[in-house]
């Protein structure tokens, strides 16, 4: 009989020569953001960091809180109240969501409307915290909480979680969690509970990081990382080829585009007004609006008369080609974390012109094609890409500084994150997968 010595070691440093392989970590993501029906690239960033994963021997487990709702009640309900129902995919590409549903009929709609949204939320919570107990049955070595998103922040779920299974957690915060939900201040305080008593809050940008502080977040425990992009996807491509292959082809003509959801935080309202001003200044311009959003028909109306695209919503491969069929990709949101687009835009090898705003700034990485928020901004931004136009611009200078922002790169940085907390609170790691192949570490026989 052979008794086994079972040697934990750290996860950063193997320090015995006889250990080949480490134990793979095992983490619970707790997510607001996932892909549904209605809407497959909800959450991309989401599902392009888990794709990442199993190249850094991570497992997981992706938990998409979500509601079903029961009785014709409450479809009427929110029929009138224009809400869409949402309903959960729970794969896409190689990525696995687990949706754990709490019923939500008209009488529990009816009485959200009588208590205050701190009540709400921590009811939700409570509630699903019991959901994903019961479902879930393994060892977990971190939580990674997705956003703090209403009416049920995974950070809060994430919190609870934490102090029921033993395991520490972490929040990452993506835009709108903070420029939008921490901005109303009954809610203020449940939002810093969760992030102070996390062992890291990831924050896609630092204007991300510094908006939270100034809603009294410490920062204490901040870390930020950005969003990636796929390298396999987002490439250059030759842009006339492109254009023949989808079809917009015309010589002569230059390209502007959007890629978004058609919506005000976009700036989605303006665009009309946006291209009118760049074809007033520059007429052999055609447009591309990759995307859709309760906003489409009054673009289309607002841009009656101007040669222009709408794709609607279409594949990541696609949004690839369309960006690389575009000269000039304006962002003009009033509000971003890290855009995700910026970096697949540029490693297209296409320009982007943005707003002042949020991380957008940060996502450009070119003071020259960042305009200020202000007055005249529709004029003004419209200005800087006739500008672009008329003057050109380095492709290999925007190829070459999104070369580091990989999703393997970003993935690799919040292992180090995992394994930085993992070490610290000095949770034990499980015996599985220690064993050298070659010369087990023994004791008698």
């Amino acid at each position: 009989m052979v008794n086994r010595i079972w040697v934990r070691i750290s996860l950063t440093n193997i320090r015995s020569s006889n250990v080949i392989e480490v134990i793979s970590l095992k983490v619970l993501i707790i997510t607001n953001l996932y892909p549904y029906r209605e809407n497959i690239s909800s959450g991309i960033f989401i599902t392009k960091r888990l794709s990442c994963y199993k190249k850094f021997n991570v497992s997981y487990k992706a938990i998409a809180p979500s509601f079903k709702n029961t009785g014709a009640l409450i479809r009427l309900y929110r029929i009138i109240l224009r809400k869409k129902a949402v309903h959960p995919i729970e794969k896409l590409y190689d990525v696995t969501y687990n949706p754990v549903y709490i019923n939500r009929n008209f009488l529990r709609a009816l009485a959200e409307k009588l208590i205050t949204k701190v009540k709400k939320v921590k009811q939700y919570t409570e509630s699903f915290v019991e959901k994903i107990a019961d479902e879930i049955s393994e060892d977990w070595d971190i939580i990674h909480a997705h956003g703090m998103y209403l009416p049920v922040p995974a950070g809060m779920v994430a919190m609870k979680l934490s102090k029921r299974l033993k395991v520490p957690y972490i929040v990452t915060l993506h835009g709108s969690d903070v420029n939008f939900h921490m901005v109303d201040e009954m809610l203020r305080d449940v939002y810093i509970e969760a992030l102070e008593n996390a062992s890291k809050c990831i924050f896609v940008s630092n204007a991300l990081l510094e908006k939270a502080k100034s809603y009294g977040y410490s920062g204490r425990n901040a870390v930020v990382i950005p969003n990636g992009y796929d390298h396999e996807i987002f490439k250059p491509m030759d842009k006339d080829e492109v254009r023949k292959g989808l079809g917009i082809y015309e010589e002569g003509y230059k390209y502007v585009g959007f890629v978004g959801n058609l919506i005000p935080v976009k700036r989605a309202d303006k665009l009309g007004e946006i291209f009118r001003y760049i074809n007033q200044e520059y007429p052999q311009t055609r447009f591309i609006v990759v995307g859709e959003g309760y906003l489409r028909k009054d673009i289309e109306e607002q841009t009656k008369g101007l040669e222009i695209v709408f794709t609607g919503m279409v594949s990541q491969e696609k949004v690839a080609e369309y960006m690389n069929a575009m000269d000039v990709m304006i962002l003009p949101s009033r509000n971003e974390g890290f855009p995700t687009v910026v970096n697949e835009a540029q490693a297209c090898g296409t320009c982007v012109v943005g707003s002042s705003n949020g991380g957008i700034p940060e996502a450009i990485g070119f003071e020259e094609y960042v305009v200020k928020d202000g007055d005249d901004f529709e004029e003004r931004i419209a200005d800087k890409v006739v500008e672009i136009l008329r003057n050109g611009y380095d492709p290999e200078r925007l190829i070459n500084k999104v070369a580091n922002f990989t999703w393997e790169n970003i993935v690799k940085k919040e292992v180090e994150v995992y394994r930085e907390v993992i070490e610290r609170n000095d949770k034990p790691l499980r015996d599985e997968g220690f064993a050298n192949s070659s010369t087990e570490l023994r004791k008698g026989e």
